[in-house]
C-alpha cells in the first residue's frame, strides 16, 4: 500500500474539519443543511475567496501580502465613484482591474529589484491604498447604477423552483476564480515556477527558473485578484466604502493556512484555500444559527483553528525533513 505523502496531510485535515463542521451544523440545527444556506455560504464569502486565491500564490512562493484589504476597499470606492460619474460598468471594472494589476506589479518589482522584505513593501501598499481610498471619498457611497439594481440579480442562475433558490453572481465568481487559480497552479509553467521558488529560491535559480519575472508576476496576479475581489464585493454590498475590509488580508491568509498551504512556502493547494474560506464561513453561519453567541466567537474559533493547523504544518514539515 502506497504511503501518503506528508504534504497532503494538512489538506486532508482541512477537508475533515470542513465536513465535520457542516455535518455538526446539519445535526444541530434544522434547515442548516438546506441548499439555500450552502449557496448563501458561497455567495457571502465570495470576495474573501477571490482575494484568498491571490494570497495563495504569494504564500506558496514564500511571500506575504498585507495590502489585500486596502486594495479591496480602494477598488470598491473607485467603482462607486466612476459609476457615479456615469462610467459604464465594463469600463469601471476594466480600469480597476488594470490598476490592481499595476500596483501589484510595482510591489513585486520593489520586492525583487531592491531585495526588500515583502512584509514591509505590502505594509506600505496597505497604508497607501487605504489613504487613497479616503481621498476618493471620506464616506461610503451607494451604487445606484441599473447594472447593480437589476442586471446583477438577473445574472443569478436558478437552481430550484420550490423553494426558489438561485446561484448568485458573487458565488459564480468565487467558483470560476477557484477553477482558474487551480489551473494556473497545477497546469502551467508559471505555477510550477511559483512552487520552485517557494521550495528554494537558490535552487530555482540554478534550475534556470526566471525568478525575477515570476516574483513580479506573482504580486501582479495577487493585485489583480484583490481588485477583482473588490468588484465582487460591490456586487455583494451594492456600495463602496473606504473604511471597509480592515484586516481582511488576515482572513485571506488564515484561509490559505487552514487550507493546507505551508506559510514557509513550497507547498500549497488552491482547493484547500477554497475549503479554508468555507470553513471560516461555516463557523460564522453556525454562530448565527446558535443566535445567543457574540459574533467575536468567529474570530476566537478561527484563531484556534489557525494555531492548530500551523502546529500541524510544523509537525508535518519536521517529518518531511
Amino acid at each position: 500500500m502506497k504511503k501518503l505523502d506528508p504534504k497532503y496531510i494538512p489538506l486532508f485535515a482541512t477537508a475533515i474539519v470542513m465536513l465535520a463542521l457542516y455535518a455538526g451544523g446539519c445535526l444541530a440545527y434544522p434547515n442548516f443543511g438546506s441548499l439555500r444556506v450552502f449557496i448563501n455560504l458561497l455567495g457571502d464569502n465570495a470576495f474573501i475567496g477571490v482575494a484568498a486565491m491571490g494570497a495563495t500564490f504569494v504564500i506558496i512562493s514564500g511571500g506575504i501580502d498585507l495590502s489585500v484589504g486596502s486594495a479591496i476597499a480602494f477598488t470598491s470606492i473607485l467603482i462607486a465613484q466612476l459609476l457615479g460619474h456615469h462610467w459604464p460598468p465594463a469600463g469601471a471594472f476594466a480600469l480597476t482591474l488594470l490598476i490592481g494589476l499595476a500596483y501589484g506589479t510595482v510591489q513585486g518589482a520593489l520586492i525583487h529589484l531592491f531585495a526588500l522584505p515583502a512584509f514591509l513593501v505590502t505594509l506600505g501598499g496597505m497604508f497607501f491604498l487605504r489613504g487613497l481610498s479616503f481621498v476618493l471619498s471620506p464616506e461610503s457611497l451607494a451604487i445606484k447604477h441599473p447594472f447593480y439594481l437589476q442586471t446583477v440579480r438577473t445574472m443569478a442562475i436558478p437552481i430550484t423552483q420550490r423553494p426558489f433558490v438561485t446561484f448568485p453572481l458573487t458565488a459564480q465568481c468565487f467558483v470560476v476564480v477557484t477553477i482558474i487559480a487551480a489551473i494556473i497552479a497545477g497546469y502551467t509553467r508559471f505555477g510550477r515556477n511559483i512552487y520552485a521558488i517557494g521550495s528554494s529560491e537558490s535552487s530555482a535559480i540554478l534550475m534556470g527558473v526566471p525568478v525575477g519575472q515570476t516574483k513580479i508576476g506573482i504580486y501582479a496576479l495577487a493585485g489583480f485578484f484583490s481588485a477583482l475581489s473588490g468588484c465582487v464585493a460591490t456586487f455583494y454590498m451594492q456600495s463602496g466604502n473606504p473604511a471597509s475590509f480592515v484586516g481582511l488580508e488576515l482572513d485571506a491568509i488564515a484561509s490559505v493556512a487552514i487550507g493546507g498551504t505551508l506559510l514557509t512556502g513550497g507547498v500549497g493547494f488552491v482547493p484547500g484555500t477554497a475549503m479554508g474560506v468555507i470553513i471560516l464561513g461555516l463557523i460564522q453561519t453556525l454562530i448565527t444559527f446558535q443566535g445567543n453567541l457574540n459574533s467575536w466567537w468567529t474570530r476566537i474559533a478561527a484563531g484556534v483553528l489557525l494555531l492548530l493547523f500551523i502546529t500541524l504544518q510544523k509537525v508535518v514539515g519536521s517529518k518531511r525533513h
